[in-house]
C-alpha cells in the first residue's frame, strides 16, 4: 500500500505545472511586450528603478560630449567601457546623436567573449536583427534603439575605438525575476511579435481598440455633442461607480487652435482633494503656440480629433470636463463632438496607480531648474510635454539644459541636453532638430528660430520610472547655471497612489501665446531661392558669388504679419560687391558697397521699414560684381517690430 501510494504521488507531480517548481524565465519578449501593452501602463513596478549611464558634464558645464570627456567609465586594452550593469535587468533604451561604425560589443554574464557584437550605426540602422526600425531608428537628429537587451547576471557594453561623443544608456534591475540573457536566435513566436510590435509603431492613425488588452478590453463608448460658452463648465464624462476611462477624444475642429487657450481639459478621480487633470487643453494634447504639432501614439491630434489613449483608472467615480476661461474681449462659443471610451473594471489598489498630470507655465528663474514633477508616494513617471520660449532674440541657448532625475533619494539619471531627452539632438542644424516631428513615443514640436523657441514630448512604455517615496524630475534651462531666461510650459504625465498637491491655474497671460518683438534669421536655417546668375554657400555666413549680377530671395517666415524695421549683419572685406535690397518690385536700399581694405562685420544696419504679410514675407539682395568685388556674405537679419 505504501509503494502505491508513493506511485500515486509521483504521477501526480509529473502533472503540476513547472511553474510550481520554478519560476518561469522572465525573457527579453516579456520586455518587448511592454512597447504595446499600453493598458498596462497604471501597473506599478515595485522596486525596479530605472538608472543611466551618459555623457553628461561631471563639472556641471556644457561638455556633455563633444570631446568625449565623459562618455566612458574606464579603458581596457584600448577599448571604451561604456558601461557595466550589475544583473538581473534589462536596458531599455541606448540613445546618441554621433553613431559611428565602431564595433560594439555586449558581454553579458560574465563571459570573456562578447555574445553581442555589431556597428555602433547598426544598433539603430535596422540591417541587424533583432534590431529593427521604427524600434530602433533615428530622426530629429538622434538615433534610439528600444529593443530590450537582457541578461542575467551582468552586462558591460564596450566600444572599440578611441573616443565616443554623446551617449545615453538607460538600464533597469529586474530583482525576484529569473531573467534569460538576450538570445542569439529567434523563436517563429519572438519574431512574430517583434513584427507586431513594429507594426504598432509605424501606424499613420491609432484608436483605442488598438490598446484594448487586459482591464482595457470589452470597453463600452459613449458619444455626445456639447455646447460651451465663456465662463461656463460643462461635464463630457461621468460616472458614480469604479471603472477606467480607455481613451477619449474631442473634437472641437479649429476651436482649440490661435494664440488664446481658454478651453482647459479637466478631470477628478474618487474624492482626490486635487484634480488629475487641470491645463489648457492645447497644451494637455501637444499644440504647439497655437497650433496642434503633436501625433503620438498615445496623444495628440489626428485631422481635426484631439486623442488620449492612456489608461485612466479609477476606485469609485471619475468626472471629465471642459472648462471655458473668460477674458475681457470677444470669445466665441464652442461645439465639440466628444467620444469617451471606458470599461467597468476598477483599479486595483494593490497593483495600480490612478492617472495624474501636473501642468506648470512659468518663466523660470535664472538659476532655478524647471519641475516637471516633484511627487510623494508610490508611482510612476509616464510622459513629459514640454515647449519652450526663449525671453531673449537669438540662438535656442536654452536648450542645452540637462534632465535630472532624483527617484528615493538618489539621482538615477542624468541627460546631456534637451533635445536629447527627447530622443534628438543638434537643433538648429539641417535636417536635425529643425521643425516639428510627429514619432510614436517622442518627437519634436517646433523649431522657430526667428521666434526663439521650441519644445518636444517623450513617453516612457517599458522606461517608465518608478518611485517608491518620493520623484523630482526636471529640466535645466541653458548651457550652464540654468542661465538662459527663458518661459517653459509642461505637462507631466505619472500613475500613483498620491494625487498632486495643490495645482497651476492657468492665469489669462500663462493661457496667452507669447509673441517675441525682435525675430534673428542664422545662415543655418535659411530659407532661400536663387536666382540665376549667383551661386550661394553656406557657411557662418551666406556668401552669395556672382561673375556679374545675380538675385537671392530670402523668405522671412514664421513671423506674424506686421510693420517692421529690417537691419543686417554683413561682412565688408576686399572681395565685397554691390547690393540692393528689394521687396518683390519694391526698393528698399540704394545700392551699397561691402567692399573694404580690411574684413570685418557689419552689425544692425538698418535698411528700411517693411510690411510683412503672408504675400509680402520676402526680401531679395540684387548682388552686383564691382571691379574685382563680387561675394556678398551675410551673416543675421533681424526684424525689430514697429509699435
Amino acid at each position: 500500500m505504501t509503494r502505491i501510494i508513493r506511485n500515486l504521488a509521483l504521477a501526480c507531480l509529473l502533472f503540476v505545472p513547472a511553474a510550481t517548481f520554478a519560476q518561469n524565465p522572465y525573457r527579453w519578449t516579456n520586455e518587448l511586450e511592454l512597447l504595446k501593452s499600453i493598458h498596462r501602463l497604471p501597473e506599478y513596478r515595485t522596486g525596479s528603478y530605472v538608472e543611466s549611464f551618459s555623457s553628461y558634464d561631471r563639472k556641471h558645464g556644457n561638455d556633455d560630449g563633444f570631446d568625449g570627456t565623459y562618455s566612458f567609465i574606464r579603458k581596457e586594452g584600448g577599448k571604451l567601457v561604456l558601461a557595466e550593469m550589475q544583473g538581473p535587468g534589462v536596458i531599455d533604451r541606448i540613445w546618441t546623436p554621433t553613431p559611428n561604425d565602431n564595433m560594439l560589443y555586449f558581454y553579458f554574464d560574465g563571459k570573456k567573449e562578447p555574445s553581442l557584437k555589431l556597428k555602433f550605426s547598426d544598433l539603430f540602422s535596422g540591417k541587424v536583427y533583432p534590431f529593427i526600425k521604427p524600434l530602433c531608428s533615428n530622426e530629429v537628429g538622434g538615433f534610439f534603439c528600444y529593443v530590450p537587451i537582457t541578461y542575467a547576471k551582468s552586462c558591460k557594453i564596450v566600444y572599440d575605438g578611441p573616443k565616443l561623443e554623446f551617449i545615453q544608456i538607460e538600464y533597469r534591475n529586474l530583482k525576484a525575476k529569473r531573467v534569460e540573457t538576450f538570445p542569439t536566435s529567434y523563436s517563429p513566436e519572438d519574431k512574430e511579435l517583434l513584427q507586431s510590435v513594429a507594426s504598432l509603431w509605424s501606424r499613420s492613425s491609432y484608436r483605442a481598440e488598438l490598446f484594448a488588452g487586459g482591464l482595457s478590453a470589452g470597453a463600452e463608448t459613449t458619444e455626445k455633442s456639447v455646447t460651451i460658452h465663456p465662463g461656463e463648465e460643462v461635464d463630457i464624462f461621468q460616472s458614480d461607480k469604479g471603472g477606467r476611462i480607455t481613451g477619449f477624444e474631442i473634437d472641437g475642429g479649429t476651436a482649440f487652435e490661435g494664440l488664446n487657450k481658454d478651453i482647459l481639459l479637466s478631470a477628478r478621480w474618487d474624492n482626490d482633494p486635487t484634480e488629475a487633470i487641470y491645463a489648457p487643453l492645447a497644451d494637455f494634447f501637444g499644440y504647439a503656440y497655437g497650433k496642434p504639432a503633436m501625433r503620438s501614439m498615445l496623444l495628440g491630434r489626428q485631422q481635426t480629433a484631439n486623442y488620449c489613449y492612456l489608461p485612466m483608472p479609477f476606485d469609485a467615480s471619475a468626472r471629465l470636463s471642459l472648462v471655458y476661461k473668460k477674458r475681457n474681449t470677444y470669445q466665441p462659443t464652442i461645439t465639440a463632438k466628444i467620444k469617451v471610451h471606458y470599461t467597468s473594471n476598477r483599479r486595483i489598489p494593490s497593483t495600480e496607480g490612478k492617472f495624474y498630470s501636473v501642468w506648470r507655465s512659468e518663466q523660470t528663474p535664472i538659476g532655478s531648474y524647471h519641475t516637471f514633477l516633484h511627487s510623494k508616494g508610490k508611482g510612476h513617471y509616464v510622459g513629459t510635454i514640454l515647449s519652450a520660449q526663449g525671453l531673449r532674440p537669438g540662438m535656442t541657448l536654452f536648450f542645452e539644459g540637462d534632465d535630472s532625475t532624483f527617484i528615493d533619494n538618489k539621482m538615477r539619471i542624468h541627460g546631456t541636453g534637451s533635445e536629447d531627452y527627447f530622443n534628438g539632438g543638434w537643433y538648429a542644424l539641417l535636417d536635425r532638430w529643425d521643425r516639428g516631428i510627429s514619432l510614436p513615443l517622442h518627437g519634436a514640436l517646433d523649431y522657430s528660430l526667428p521666434m526663439a523657441r521650441t519644445g518636444g514630448y517623450r513617453f516612457f512604455l517599458s522606461d517608465k520610472m518608478a518611485y517608491e517615496n518620493e520623484i523630482y524630475h526636471g529640466m535645466e534651462h541653458g548651457g550652464q547655471r540654468n542661465d538662459f531666461p527663458v518661459a517653459y510650459t509642461s505637462l507631466a504625465f505619472f500613475y500613483s497612489d498620491t494625487p498632486p498637491v495643490g495645482k497651476m491655474e492657468p492665469t489669462e497671460s500663462l493661457r496667452t501665446v507669447y509673441l517675441p518683438k525682435t525675430h534673428i534669421y542664422f545662415p543655418q536655417l535659411f530659407n532661400i531661392t536663387l536666382g540665376s546668375g549667383i551661386i550661394a554657400i553656406f557657411g557662418r555666413a551666406l556668401t552669395m558669388e556672382t561673375p556679374s549680377t545675380g538675385t537671392v530671395r530670402l523668405q522671412l517666415d514664421d513671423v506674424p504679419e506686421g510693420k517692421y524695421k529690417l537691419l543686417l549683419n554683413y561682412m565688408a572685406h576686399p572681395r565685397g560687391a554691390d547690393v540692393e535690397i528689394w521687396q518683390r518690385q519694391k526698393q528698399l536700399s540704394n545700392r551699397f558697397s561691402t567692399s573694404s581694405d580690411k574684413q570685418e562685420e557689419k552689425k544692425s544696419v538698418y535698411i528700411g521699414d517693411i510690411d510683412l504679410t503672408a504675400q509680402t514675407n520676402s526680401i531679395t539682395f540684387h548682388v552686383k560684381k564691382n571691379g574685382n568685388g563680387n561675394r556678398f556674405d551675410l551673416t543675421l537679419v533681424t526684424l525689430e517690430r514697429i509699435e
